[in-house]
């Protein structure tokens, strides 16, 4: 799934494109990208003919600016991402969502179609992001925030920093790799955590998403993120753990270990996450 450095890759990359253009035109291939859309007609009507001011973003939401109180919402679900073409050039399999903008085309292409399209007015946009905690690069948690995010739980602290309600925009690569960093195993339960543990968990997390925001994310070896540029993400090579299991950890030497923790591949150093 894109994560917070995909989606800030994502649209750190759609800035000259959109902001300060017109959306021409609007297709929408696949009317299950409109199931957040109370009244899906609504999509291309609010949308078509205005103009992008601002791109934005919560967590892992792009907010498109579009004035006249309307914002335009794109989620990348499991397998979203987002390609920046030219018109002539044919489209991929799955290109769900299609802006027309100046002489190029934004195509939002999603395999699994987990993610959604939606063109909301500030109290659509409210309700469809109530519950949301902090964003994780823009406005980390503090350890007094994180605490009270995670006090009394006994779930795995993996399975609570994926819980957007504590953080938004963690993923399931990233919170490996700020537990490692942490020095915490992602097993442990979440209100076990000490005052030092968290102030080490609020440290890496704006850290460990600035890294993979300044190499454009992790592509994976099934390249299903990629620029929009076509460009694939660099971090995979840097990362600590996660997808390592068996290397050696780079701190230690002692073997990378996964296990699934709450349904999700989970990686850790047994040596270095305590």
């Amino acid at each position: 799934m894109p994560e917070l450095p995909e989606v800030e890759s994502t649209r750190r990359h759609l800035v000259p494109v959109l902001e300060g253009r017109t959306l021409a035109s609007i297709e929408v291939g696949r009317p299950r990208m409109l199931r957040r859309q109370a009244h899906p007609p609504d999509f291309v009507g609010r949308a078509s003919g205005k103009t992008v001011r601002r791109l934005g973003r919560r967590g892992k939401f792009m907010l498109w600016d579009l004035g006249d109180d309307l914002t335009l919402v794109v989620h990348f679900g499991m397998s979203g991402r987002i390609r920046v073409a030219d018109p002539t050039e044919p489209r991929e399999p799955h290109t769900n969502v299609v802006w027309g903008v100046d002489e190029r085309e934004v195509r939002f292409v999603d395999p699994r179609t987990f993610g959604f399209v939606a063109c909301l007015t500030p109290e659509e946009l409210d309700a469809a992001l109530v519950g949301i905690g902090p964003d994780a690069l823009d406005a980390p948690p503090t350890v007094d925030d994180l605490a009270a995010g995670l006090r009394g739980r006994r779930p795995a602290v993996k399975t609570a920093l994926l819980d957007q309600r504590v953080v938004a925009g963690l993923g399931n690569i990233y919170a490996d790799e700020v537990l490692h960093r942490a020095g915490i195993d992602p097993r442990r339960p979440a209100g076990s955590l000490e005052t030092s543990e968290l102030a080490a968990v609020v440290r890496e997390i704006p850290a460990v998403l600035e890294d993979g925001l300044a190499h454009g994310g992790t592509s994976l070896d099934d390249l299903a993120y990629l620029l929009p540029d076509g460009r694939a993400g660099e971090f995979l090579g840097r990362l600590a753990v996660y997808g390592r299991t068996g290397q050696g950890c780079p701190r230690c030497g002692t073997r990378i270990r996964r296990a699934v923790v709450a349904q999700r591949s989970t990686h850790w150093c047994p040596t270095c996450q305590r």
